[in-house]
């Protein structure tokens, strides 16, 4: 029996790594590279495949219910948002993603986002560029320690995040009701509600999911609880702010700024009002990378494709096969 392997799509140079960590557990594979960006790309390559490697395409339930013979969809990453998660269970198609291959990348990100923003190094940099020396241009800045840190949700990465921050002296909050108080105690970290969080914090870092309940969960509502002299950073997904709040919330001075390094529409279109605000530092989608993390990726991802495909229960699993056997 020979099993189809797709690679939906892929920005890497190569996927030799994945094809490798597949054949030396499945000699007989055939291989299909694909840069599919919609559902009838996905439809006309994915019909009768074994398996489906996924980045960015949308494999929605349209797609889904056209698969005849998948057995496993692999995201590269952490979210599964480009996944339709129901449609794969009536399929009975075993979803995975991979959960800890980046934790130290985000969370340092999250961390640099934040300083800069604190410490105005970036502002500064642009003035000084310009001709102009003058630290009050970066007025006012506050000093770190003591500061409160809020973080939106409270998994590994948030939990990197906090352990980096308390460095600095900066006092850290958490919102998220799927965590005990004896494991946000583990870590010195107190659990509020999210009006509390967002009345509290200094500095509030997003590293929620991006699910149907998630979805602009920090709106126009939620934006005007924060302080003035508050920062938001956004390592997460970008449709969890309301951008369009967000951007009236920064036009209006509402709060300090914003570190984003997802939004809401990537890549960003040139006529966004972000690219105009000297209080917002806007990155491309790049806190997950590093050489070591994006190979440790592009392992697990295939190895997750290759336990469905013999038999074994992966190690990260999103959504099991109730029947191994269809």
């Amino acid at each position: 029996m020979i099993y189809k392997v797709l690679f939906s799509d892929y920005e890497y140079a190569s996927v030799e790594i994945e094809e490798k960590i597949i054949r030396k557990f499945i000699p007989d594979v055939e291989f299909i590279h694909a840069q599919c960006k919609t559902e009838e790309e996905v439809i006309e390559v994915a019909k009768d495949v074994d398996a489906i490697i996924n980045q960015y395409a949308p494999i929605s339930h349209k797609v889904i219910e056209r698969l005849s013979n998948c057995k496993v969809i692999a995201r590269y990453g952490v979210g599964f948002n480009t996944i339709d998660i129901d449609a794969a269970a009536e399929k009975n198609i075993t979803v995975c993603n991979v959960t800890d291959y980046c934790l130290d990348e985000v969370s340092d990100h999250a961390m640099t986002l934040l300083l800069s923003l604190a410490r105005k190094v970036p502002l500064f940099n642009q003035q000084v560029k310009g001709g102009e020396w003058d630290f009050k241009a970066g007025l006012p800045i506050f000093r770190l320690r003591d500061r409160v840190l809020g973080l939106l949700s409270f998994g590994n990465i948030a939990r990197r995040v906090a352990e980096k921050s308390q460095a600095f002296g900066v006092k850290v909050i958490a919102y998220d009701p799927f965590i005990s108080e004896e494991v946000a105690r583990a870590y010195n970290v107190e659990l509020v509600e999210l009006d509390d969080l967002l009345h509290q914090s200094d500095f509030i870092s997003v590293h929620t999911p991006l699910t149907d309940e998630t979805y602009h969960m920090i709106g126009e509502e939620q934006l005007k609880l924060m302080k003035e002299e508050a920062f938001i950073v956004n390592t997460s997904r970008g449709a969890l702010i309301d951008e369009k709040a967000l951007i009236q919330t920064l036009h209006n001075n509402e709060i300090a700024g914003a570190g984003l390094d997802v939004l809401e529409v990537e890549p960003i279109s040139a006529d966004n009002p972000l690219l105009k605000m000297d209080q917002v530092l806007i990155n491309p989608h790049a806190a997950w990378h590093s050489v070591e993390a994006q190979e440790e990726l592009k392992i697990k991802t295939a190895q997750n494709v290759a336990d469905v495909l013999i038999g074994i229960e992966p190690k990260y699993v999103v959504l099991p096969r109730k029947n191994k056997n269809t």
